[in-house]
């Protein structure tokens, strides 16, 4: 273990993960975990080694000139921290990385020590995966867990994947034989357009994060960058007759499947949304903001391990969010459009984001149990 920084005393912690490869199709997750290390300014406390979970010859360390000095970033798995504040603050853990080459259970252990150490509450997996959807409907997201109460306390499917999977789904069986709640969200990719980056993806998966912990999250330009990425898509299928003809079919079929969402419990979740975005506190940014002064204390660069360190003590009277609290939606989830407004059930069973798939992804099937 590489620390960067000291380990510090969080308020009602979550932990939020993902990881380029194959569980991130069009970088949808791991840009959906940048993005809220941007706007809440996360601080780095810790990486993993890259030499016990990485194979160079497949992830390659890249240099770079800072003022003359050449240096190397090391592919690895960087822990950050931030604080969303408001009448009740809460801190989330960011884990952004790449999916292991090696040693997952290890991987998964070191991660799992962290999450012990800061007293995270729940543990969210974000991934992205490619499926038969048309890019011009609401993102169909899933929330999945291998948690039977946890299924049932917060309306979400209980998996019943068996095959292949990525480190997602061993991140998350992990975690539910620690003991640590966990959930996997999953975004469905439209596979003709694949290549990212998927700003309506990542939109989506952030609204769904935003329903299951009950934080606003600042959306910053994510909205017109959807609102871009569609049209862009839109034109290039209207100058190729066959593809336009793919997607009408796509359309017609999500949209029959979809018929019983179209319900006031779909209509009141977006009107609750648009309540949470209007009712901002004075002197409250968007979301809250991430803790940059002498809030936290940091150690930086120490050589041994870890210290843990005392867990802040439970608040008796803020009615702070347990696992069955934050509002969570049913089995295929909500989805946003380009404008991140919308609703929509991918009515699949255990696939998250429709039919389809590739080998670059996990198989439709997979991400229930991620």
């Amino acid at each position: 273990m590489i620390e960067l920084e000291g380990v510090p005393e969080l308020i009602d912690p979550v932990m939020v993960a993902a990881f380029e490869g194959w569980n991130d199709a069009g970088d949808a997750a791991s840009t959906a975990v940048a993005h809220l290390d941007r706007e809440w300014k996360g601080e780095v406390f810790a990486a993993l080694d890259a030499e016990d979970y990485y194979d160079f010859q497949v992830n390659r360390p890249t240099i770079w000139l800072d003022g003359g000095v050449r240096k190397i970033t090391w592919p690895t798995t960087r822990l950050s921290v931030v604080r969303v504040g408001g009448e009740k603050p809460r801190d989330l853990v960011l884990v952004r990385g790449i999916e292991p080459s090696m040693r997952w259970r290890s991987f998964c252990n070191e991660l799992l020590g962290f999450a012990h150490e800061l007293g995270v509450e729940m543990v969210v997996i974000l991934g992205a995966l490619l499926g038969d959807t048309p890019h011009t409907r609401p993102v169909p997201v899933s929330g999945v867990t291998s948690d039977p109460d946890l299924a049932r306390t917060m309306d979400l499917e209980e998996t019943r994947y068996e095959g292949p999977t990525g480190i997602v789904g061993i991140l998350q069986e992990a975690c539910t034989h620690a003991g640590v709640p966990a959930v996997s969200l999953w975004a469905a990719v439209p596979h003709y357009v694949s290549q990212p980056p998927n700003p309506k993806a990542t939109l989506a998966l952030l609204n769904r994060l935003e329903d299951l912990i009950g934080l606003r999250i600042p959306l910053g330009e994510l909205p017109e960058d959807a609102r871009a990425w569609q049209l862009g898509v839109d034109q290039l299928a209207a100058e190729d007759s066959e593809v336009a003809e793919y997607v009408q079919t796509l359309e017609e079929a999500r949209d029959t499947a979809e018929l019983p969402e179209a319900s006031g419990e779909a209509i009141a979740r977006e009107f609750e949304r648009y309540l949470r975005r209007r009712d901002v506190g004075p002197g409250q940014g968007p979301g809250g903001h991430a803790t940059e002064s002498g809030d936290i204390s940091y150690l930086r660069e120490t050589p041994g391990g870890r210290t843990r360190p005392p867990r802040p003590p439970r608040p008796e009277t803020e009615g702070e969010p347990g696992p069955g609290t934050p509002s969570a939606n049913g089995p295929g989830g909500r989805g946003d459009d380009a404008d991140g407004s919308g609703t929509s059930r991918d009515g699949s069973g255990d696939s998250p984001g429709g039919s389809g798939g590739s080998a670059a992804q996990d198989p439709p099937g997979d991400s229930p149990e991620d």
